[in-house]
């Protein structure tokens, strides 16, 4: 059955703004009354469906960028720091009932009330053809965007919570008690709801944007069945496919919330999606991003780097799929980057504070496109020992620099992801060093305005972001990439191989993201540098290469989080200790010494989904809370 919600009566409808391209702001509050007299009151109200989408590069709303294990933060958390307390909580295995953390069922804690974004969604359909002066095709097209957003907040909560209950239409004022105390329904009936949701919205979306003046950050048709894949890719994991952990959830009327066993269709159908966006993808000339600025003289290696950087911080650059406008002002970027220039110190207290960790540092591969402990022409056992840059090591770091043996003969990603101590920093205004001992220019100058682990995110960062006296920053904002074309590539990847197993097939799209990270094709690295040659010719060796391969393209873009979720590996990777360098120190030989941050606590299968918050059941009888809350 699909389930409803209730609109109050008379309430009114908060139109808030959407940034950029999006920013349209309301003379006033309108009503639901007159919220469709004309075209203008509409489209404000299309903006207001769109206002719920969860900022994705804020990290206060963003469980998967402070939540997990790749960024790390000092503790406590202080007002003056402007770090939120609430990702981390989750990350420190403190979640709970009675006040959960990013909220999104209820809307607190600094989570968006998804519900109420699904019950205007639901105005919106229900009221727009009531416009006079809209005409069919843009009426169309305005039901394909909110089908569209309609469906992302369900998968939203679905990836969140598990089965959730769908919201399919308004329920009157005039409903029973009975038919307001709504039911979960299952995963598979979730995730069929949210496809055919998404499949009417692409009937109806455009292939691209046309009028980028004006409607950059409307949903097309790529983006619908982009996020199909996606979601057609989690239902297809272990997390929600051959669970056993999850098989006695189910309603208070007996019903099964969860499928039992696994169903290799489901990894089928999730095949077909991909080709069908990739194809999509290609028809609205979508493809992987290539730096090619005729304003600056750069060498081949920094080249590289900028491939790699601009597809992420490059304003709707080509393998953008869905960039979500309200999102990438000084914020994360402050955050990211520290004082680079050291002729401008002023304020330190909200530089370069999110910082990787090591355990991310060892994530990325050598340069001969392999997993550091695999490579057998690179030292693992020696990695934490001193090293100083040679004249060869020069376009990566500063020559004649101790820097710990970790940071040599690493892939193109790692150098264009992360910056460190004896690292350089390219920028539109120069090559910057960092050094980040105690005392230095980047190091820690205060109580807060640090890197706790002495790595920086460089990846998030504009290129042309530039620091000027006092707090004065020059920067060039971007939209925040929820989904970019080499994510759909992985994801195609993951899903041919659990259908089809190594292969052309499955590898070709892959070899694709590693030319462009400017490391050798699998095959090549596996069979001229691998300790275990074989590993990918089997189809449980390849996944774990393929995940690999995730990790370290979307390192830092909060894909990490939810993949271990869904792959039902957080219980493995989540209760591994937290290290960084020691960042106190003065000299190499002290500072590169691993400091442990704090034991990461995930419980299982407690964890694995958010919980409902306690008051809600109360409030409601029929909703079951998740299992171990």
């Amino acid at each position: 059955m699909k389930i409803t919600y209730i609109i109050t009566l008379f309430s009114t409808v908060l139109l808030t703004s959407c940034k950029d391209y999006l920013d349209i702001v309301p003379d006033n509050v309108a009503t639901i009354d007159n919220a469709f007299t004309n075209r203008n009151e509409a489209e404000k109200f299309l903006f207001t469906c769109y206002s719920y989408l969860p900022q994705e590069s804020y990290i206060y709303e963003n469980p998967a960028l402070l939540g997990g294990d790749e960024l790390w933060t000092y503790w406590p958390i202080t007002g003056l720091s402007r770090l939120p307390t609430f990702p981390q909580e989750i990350a420190r295995g403190n979640q709970g009932i009675v006040d959960p953390y990013l909220n999104y069922w209820d809307g607190q804690q600094s989570g968006k009330p998804l519900f109420r974004a699904l019950r205007d969604c639901n105005i919106f359909l229900e009221n727009v053809d009531q416009v006079v002066d809209l005409d069919p095709f843009m009426r169309d097209r305005w039901i394909g965007e909110v089908q569209f957003l309609k469906a992302y907040y369900h998968f939203y909560l679905m990836r969140m919570y598990g089965a959730i209950p769908i919201v399919d239409r308004n329920i009157p004022i005039s409903a029973s008690k009975e038919e307001v105390r709504v039911s979960r329904n299952s995963i598979d009936e979730v995730a069929n709801y949210i496809v055919d949701l998404l499949d009417s919205a692409a009937a109806k979306l455009p292939d691209q944007i046309q009028n980028r003046a004006t409607e950059l950050g409307h949903i097309t048709k790529p983006i619908a069945l982009s996020i199909k894949a996606k979601v057609l890719v989690t239902v297809a994991s272990p997390l929600f496919n051959g669970n056993n952990d999850y098989t006695g959830l189910a309603n208070k009327d007996g019903t099964n919330l969860f499928s039992r066993g696994f169903d290799l269709q489901k990894w089928e159908r999730a095949l077909l999606a991909c080709k069908e966006a990739i194809a999509a993808c290609e028809k609205a000339n979508i493809h992987l991003y290539r730096f090619s600025s005729a304003l600056v003289t750069v060498n081949d290696r920094i080249r590289k780097e900028m491939d790699i950087r601009n597809s992420v911080c490059e304003p709707w650059n080509e393998e953008v799929i869905w960039g979500f406008t309200n999102g990438t002002g000084s914020g994360i970027q402050l955050q990211s980057m520290p004082r680079l220039n050291s002729a401008y110190p002023g304020n330190e207290s909200t530089f370069g504070q999110i910082a990787p960790t090591l355990g991310m540092a060892e994530s990325f591969y050598t340069r001969n496109g392999l997993p550091i402990q695999e490579d057998k022409t690179w030292d693992y056992a020696g990695r934490f020992m001193l090293k100083v840059a040679e004249a060869g090591e020069l376009d990566y770091l500063q020559q004649g620099y101790t820097t710990a043996a970790l940071h040599f003969e690493r892939e193109p990603r790692f150098y264009a992801s992360m910056a460190f101590d004896g690292s350089l920093w390219y920028m539109e205004n120069g090559t910057w060093p960092v050094q980040a001992k105690s005392g230095q220019a980047q190091s820690r100058k205060s109580a807060f305005g640090y890197s706790i682990t002495g790595y920086f995110p460089k990846k998030l960062v504009n290129w042309k972001f530039v620091i000027q006296s006092g707090q004065a920053i020059s920067q060039e904002q971007y939209p925040w990439p929820v989904i970019r074309l080499a994510d759909l590539y992985l994801l195609y990847a993951e899903a041919s191989n659990e259908v089809n197993g190594p292969g052309e097939e499955t590898s070709k799209y892959l070899n694709m993201v590693r030319e462009r990270a400017g490391i050798p094709t699998l095959q090549d690295s596996w069979r001229d540098f691998a300790r275990n040659p074989s590993t990918i010719f089997s189809k449980d060796g390849l996944r774990d290469v393929i995940r690999q391969e995730r990790l370290v393209e979307l390192a830092f873009e909060g894909h990490r989080f939810w993949d271990l979720r869904r792959w039902k590996l957080a219980a493995e990777e989540l209760n591994k200790p937290i290290y960084g360098w020691d960042v106190e120190q003065e000299d190499a030989g002290n500072y590169y010494r691993r400091k442990l941050l704090y034991n990461q606590r995930f419980t299982s299968p407690r964890d694995y989904l958010w919980p409902i918050r306690e008051y809600s059941l109360v409030v409601n009888p029929n909703l079951v809370q998740n299992p171990g809350w």
